[in-house]
């Protein structure tokens, strides 16, 4: 590859002062913008908690199912456009150019899945959370446990601790503050609006951020632009976007490696043996996305909060709009990063980058914050700055409220069955508290595990995961034949197989580029990509759950009523609505059934006992008086919440748009790949 030097107009400063003198100088119009930006989102939450109907499971966990498109839409955006994408998708576009955005593209077809197959099914079998809906498939307790015990383990080892590393590396480089301190704040905003509220002011106060987010990284891109022109001028210096030392070690010893940009950099679809080969971006992405979008907790919460089914389908398809547009706000910053300043970002040896980043597997992970800190004007840095607090803080409220509905829901109930719904709504608040406080004792291992690419940290750590959940639920969807016996083994044997690979890719960490050390890692790592381990995976736990399936008695026709997308229509007979697993449920949904201590009457208690008693109830979500409600009533309640039914106009709307956004994105794939 013929390569010509391009000098990139940057800073004649040493890294540090450059980075101590944009910090110690922040302008007061930043500190003003970041404060009124604290205030805006406490008084939207602090709003909505006092609005929210949280007096029950379904006020809480689901807002009452009073949703409409558009806030559930901004929420599945927010929810997902989190500190690690603007550190981790960024950085991965700096490193290696706009391949990377296929992984933000594949989610607009995950997001029609997800609004057109995935939903009517959850709806119509009327459950929460995703572990209450294989308990509703297959019945029994130990898929529905176990699903939520992983689940919680994965949103603590990976969700929050990614998120709190990115966020912690974003306040190191940008704010200088304090960095227990700032944690410490962050997660106590984030979560007492998520302990007062619920669902209804996490999904209110993502709808806020969602807009900051679009502002601000608007702001940033058309900023870039100017300092770097046009599209064709970004693609032509970033081919020449290399340090100084990455210059002469390539006249001088013919380096092709470390530091300098990839052939491909301008393509999504690549070769078998690149950093994203085209069959694992096709078929090795698959599952993990259906994981993330159709599957996991935090997304299909928010649909689920839908007040009909249109709207949830509206939800999705806003989200869908949506994500076409990270490759203008992350990928294409990252690579302007790169290009304003190569000798931090495309540093090319250990030392280098332990001088520039204080990390010296790389630093195309602050490409992002540098951009913010360097090239933006006082008020609207201040701008970016609360736009990147926002994505940190929505990713966790969402993380922190549907971890919390999954342990309340699946764990808490199995274990208490007859818990009164005062208990339940002050067990997930407490999850909350609980989780905040390991995700500040997790710091210190983060502090200690930076990594020069986040992103494909993620993506590897997901595919080693996600496959036997999609394949569980896929298969529980559209397979009447699958049973629970199956779904379970091909979980465990899936679980245990992605585990060790996890394992082996833990223990044997690759040489850093520039250090000159030999790669010793077994094949199964050098050879096997992490996306080509995600399909073997896929194969593995599909073989194991058909193979079991097969040999195990189906159920029977009468338990598949309204929990598969090809029984999602049917009637269920009005004595379902009466056994013992509905009846809890629906006392849950609606009624308020809270014994009221004898002394608690204005007469016979002091005014401190009162006021303390009012506190008591308003933490635990419940209402001061009792509400009784007839069987009848209370099943065409519950025939009310379950409807699929919709409109035939907004439907046809609906299903307009729903191919216009997978027209686009298949264009855009087409024209960029």
């Amino acid at each position: 590859m013929r390569v010509t030097k391009y000098m990139p107009i940057r800073s004649t400063m040493g890294n540090e002062s450059v980075i101590a003198d944009d910090t110690d100088n922040l302008h007061w119009g930043d500190g003003l913008a970041i404060a009124v930006y604290f205030i805006l989102v406490l008084a939207v939450g602090l709003w909505a908690s006092i609005r929210a109907k949280k007096e029950s499971a379904s006020g809480y966990f689901l807002a009452g199912k009073e949703m409409t498109w558009m806030p559930i839409g901004a929420s599945i955006y927010a929810s997902n456009v989190g500190a690690p994408m603007f550190i981790g998708l960024a950085g991965g576009a700096a490193s290696s150019g706009i391949g990377i955005t296929i992984f933000e593209w594949q989610a607009v077809y995950m997001l029609v899945l997800l609004g057109w197959i995935f939903v009517p099914v959850y709806i119509s079998s009327g459950c929460y959370t995703m572990p209450e809906y294989l308990k509703k498939r297959f019945g029994g307790t130990r898929l529905r446990v176990y699903l939520s015990l992983l689940g919680l383990l994965l949103y603590i080892l990976t969700k929050i601790s990614i998120e709190m590393y990115a966020g912690a590396l974003f306040i190191q480089r940008i704010l200088d503050w304090n960095l227990y301190l700032s944690v410490v704040l962050i997660l106590a905003v984030t979560a007492l609006y998520t302990v007062a509220g619920g669902l209804t002011a996490v999904i209110y106060t993502d709808t806020l951020q969602t807009v900051v987010l679009l502002i601000g990284s608007f702001v940033l891109v058309v900023i870039g632009l100017v300092e770097v022109g046009s599209y064709e001028q970004l693609k032509k210096k970033y081919m020449s976007s290399y340090s100084n030392e990455t210059w002469n070690d390539y006249r001088l010893y013919g380096n092709h490696t470390c530091g300098l940009p990839r052939e491909d950099s301008f393509h999504i679809w690549r070769g078998v043996n690149s950093d994203l080969p085209w069959p694992g971006t096709v078929f090795g992405l698959l599952p993990i996305a259906i994981w993330v979008w159709c599957t996991d907790q935090v997304m299909v919460q928010r649909t689920l909060s839908a007040k009909n089914l249109s709207h949830a389908k509206g939800g999705s398809l806003l989200a869908a709009y949506l994500k076409l547009l990270p490759f203008l706000l992350f990928i294409l910053p990252g690579m302007m990063s790169r290009v304003l300043y190569p000798e931090e970002v495309a540093c090319a040896s250990p030392e280098s980058c332990e001088k520039a980043c204080k990390n010296p597997a790389g630093c195309t992970n602050v490409a992002y914050p540098w951009l913010v800190l360097r090239i933006l004007p006082p008020g609207l840095r201040g701008l970016m700055l609360a736009a990147l607090l926002a994505a940190l803080m929505s990713s966790l409220t969402s993380i922190f409220n549907s971890a919390s509905s999954m342990f309340t829901l699946d764990i808490w109930q199995t274990i208490r069955r007859q818990a009164k719904e005062r208990e339940l709504m002050l067990v997930g608040r407490t999850c909350v508290l609980a989780l905040v406080g390991v995700s500040i004792l997790w710091i210190p291992i983060l502090q200690s595990a930076g990594g020069g690419t986040l992103w494909n940290y993620m993506q590897a750590v997901s595919s080693y995961i996600a496959p036997p959940w999609c394949v569980c639920f896929v298969l529980g969807v559209f397979w009447t034949r699958t049973t629970e016996q199956g779904a379970f083994w091909g979980l465990i044997t899936g679980f245990v197989v992605g585990i060790i690979r996890m394992g082996i890719d833990f223990a044997y960490q690759a040489p850093l580029c520039g250090s000159g050390e030999p790669d010793t890692r077994p094949a199964v790592l050098t050879k096997v990509h992490f996306l080509h381990f995600s399909i073997i995976l896929s194969a593995i736990s599909s073989a194991v759950t058909v193979a079991v399936s097969l040999l195990t008695k189906p159920q029977p026709p009468e338990k598949l009523r309204r929990v598969t997308w090809w029984t999602r229509n049917e009637e269920l007979p009005a004595e379902e609505f009466d056994d013992e697993e509905n009846e809890k449920k629906d006392e849950i949904i609606i009624t308020h059934e809270l014994e009221m201590e004898e002394n608690t009457n204005e007469e016979s208690v002091s005014k401190v006992k009162r006021c303390l008693l009012y506190f008591y109830h308003w933490i635990c979500g419940a209402p001061a008086t009792t509400k009784a409600i007839s069987k009848a009533d209370r099943a065409e309640h519950i025939k009310m919440l379950t409807s699929i039914e919709e409109n035939p106009f907004w439907a046809k709307i609906l299903n307009i748009n729903c191919m216009i956004v997978l027209l686009v994105c298949t264009f855009l794939l087409g024209y960029f790949g």
